[in-house]
């Protein structure tokens, strides 16, 4: 079968599992990698028997690579995300697509314009967890989907990240570091999101770095860090979704918990590509579910695979981990900051299609 060659720009701490897991997908093949410190991409390339280490603009020349996994930093996204497009090659990049709506809108033109794919991550709702979640409500076995609750709620990243200001600037906090993932699944599942609305809040207006290296230096935090968001689907669903820097005490409560008419399901971890799946009928205990679908260990770069199998077979349904599903993830983020801003519920402009699900033998 036929494979798309891959390059990475970007080669942080992140480009390690994306080079481990490209060369094992049927579609892909990882021809170079590149960083705007050479030395880096150097150290990569020879880490990982990549054949090429290039510079940024030496990749974007190449007419062999057809895809580029843009792993540089958020602020960055776009503009990178659009040299590729305008190289002619197709783009998935690490999440969020953008850091501002006008800059997914960019991209997703652009791409438009050039006839080219766009891809985004988290990919992890097509691993074992949510796959097996998204067929037991396919199948029935929870009746109507009616209500959900999701909750990401810990305290905070200058306990660990040796360099965690970044989280408390403009376009980090909780919602745009952890909210994709939740809000990933949270479309697989339930279909596209009707309206949002939120309350957010900056409990600690200073934060005192924990980890090594910068331990006691202050950060001046110019972000909501705890956001309890409210999200009306199309098909009806109402959800809950709390993210959280400011829970010191930690927490008991699941990551995401789907309510159907017939019966309830927990959903494992959306950071995760496996975990435990559970479901509750009327009436009875929590039973354990077996995972009915493979990649239940961490799979990044699923997505990746995904869209060159679409680009592969023509079946466009195959490009699961869209632009689209991306730019309406990223809109819902700011939709929950903007309703708590104007007191008043945020109307999505944007709607995607919900991912098909795999087959339980897929095999990317």
């Amino acid at each position: 079968m036929s494979k798309k060659k891959v390059g990475i720009i970007g080669c942080g701490n992140i480009s390690a599992i994306y080079m481990k897991n490209i060369p094992q997908f049927e579609h892909l093949e990882l021809l170079a990698c590149a960083d705007i410190d050479m030395g880096r991409a150097a150290a990569r390339a020879e880490e990982f028997n990549i054949p090429h280490a290039y510079s940024v603009q030496e990749l974007l020349q190449d007419p062999s690579i057809d895809i580029v996994i843009n792993l540089t930093i958020p602020a960055v996204h776009a503009e990178v995300c659009i040299q590729v497009l305008e190289a002619g090659k197709h783009v998935y990049v690490e999440k969020p697509l953008a850091v501002t709506r006008e800059e997914g809108q960019q991209i997703l033109e652009v791409a438009q314009r050039q006839g080219l794919l766009v891809g985004s991550a988290p990919d992890t709702f097509l691993g074992g967890g949510i796959q097996t979640c998204a067929k037991l409500i396919n199948d029935g076995w929870i009746g109507t989907p009616i209500a959900a609750t999701a909750f990401m709620m810990g305290k905070g990243h200058e306990h660990w990240h040796p360099d965690p200001e970044f989280y408390y600037a403009k376009g980090g906090g909780p919602m745009f570091d952890m909210g994709p993932y939740y809000l990933t699944a949270l479309v697989a599942l339930l279909g596209p999101i009707r309206r949002v609305t939120g309350s957010t809040n900056i409990s600690f207006p200073e934060r005192t770095i924990q980890s090594e290296k910068k331990r006691g230096q202050k950060i001046a935090v110019e972000t909501p860090t705890h956001i309890a968001g409210v999200l009306d689907f199309h098909s009806g669903a109402i959800a809950t979704l709390v993210t959280s820097f400011d829970i010191m005490g930690g927490t008991q409560l699941p990551n995401i918990e789907i309510y159907g008419s017939q019966g309830s399901l927990r959903v494992p971890d959306p950071n995760n590509f496996g975990g435990p799946v559970m479901i509750r009928k009327n009436g009875s205990d929590w039973e354990p579910i077996p995972l009915s679908h493979g990649y239940k260990d961490n799979s990044r770069g699923l997505g990746v695979a995904a869209m060159a199998e679409a680009l592969i077979t023509g079946e466009q349904d195959a490009h699961r981990a869209n632009g689209e599903l991306a730019y309406h993830v990223l809109e819902a983020m700011h939709g929950f900051h903007d309703a708590s801003d104007s007191g008043r519920h945020y109307v999505m402009r944007s709607s995607c299609e919900k991912p098909a699900p795999l087959k339980p033998d897929a095999v990317l």
